[in-house]
């Protein structure tokens, strides 16, 4: 009998897992690069009952605020992250015309579109719609790419990436 409570157990935690959990509040300041937050999410794989990907309304956009390519920080790095044209949302719903936060840490300069980002030391996921962190890292040159995704974490490709690259004194 213990084990028919297994399974809605296992999907609950599994849920939890995929919206970020994480991530203390939505705050100015995230913990998503701890340690404790890079281990590996676990995906579902897409299948037909998992709606299209939303539209990118035109003229949207990704943008790194304060950081500028070429720019010489200091570690931790503040990073605040911009969006124009889609509405900053948490992790869950898809709901067309939003979507949350990605930060690539010398990953690519994208993630193609409908690619569910992964979570892992190099790709933070800001889940609960920050829109700043500050990242430990370490000293030398970094490319760091921004990458918006829906509520389940899909990409919206380089539509909606901006990359640049920073070198940490």
């Amino acid at each position: 009998m213990r084990k028919i409570y297994f399974l809605p157990a296992a999907l609950l935690i599994g849920m939890t897992a995929c919206n970020n959990a994480g991530d203390k509040a939505a705050t100015t300041d995230t913990s998503a690069a701890k340690p404790a937050d890079t281990m590996a999410m676990p995906m579902a794989k897409p299948d037909s009952s998992v709606a299209a990907l939303p539209p990118v309304p035109a003229g949207a956009k990704v943008f790194f605020k304060n950081l500028k390519d070429g720019q010489t920080v200091s570690s931790p790095v503040k990073v605040e992250m911009g969006v124009e044209g889609l509405k900053l949302d948490t992790a869950g719903a898809i709901v067309a015309g939003t979507g949350h936060h990605h930060l690539l840490i010398d990953a690519g300069d994208s993630i193609p579109a409908g690619t569910v980002v992964p979570k892992d030391a190099t790709h933070l996921h800001f889940g609960k719609a920050q829109s700043t962190a500050d990242v430990p890292l370490t000293p030398g040159k970094h490319v760091l790419t921004l990458q918006f995704a829906d509520g389940i974490h899909r990409s919206y490709g380089g539509q909606l990436a901006a990359t640049i690259s920073v070198t940490v004194k």
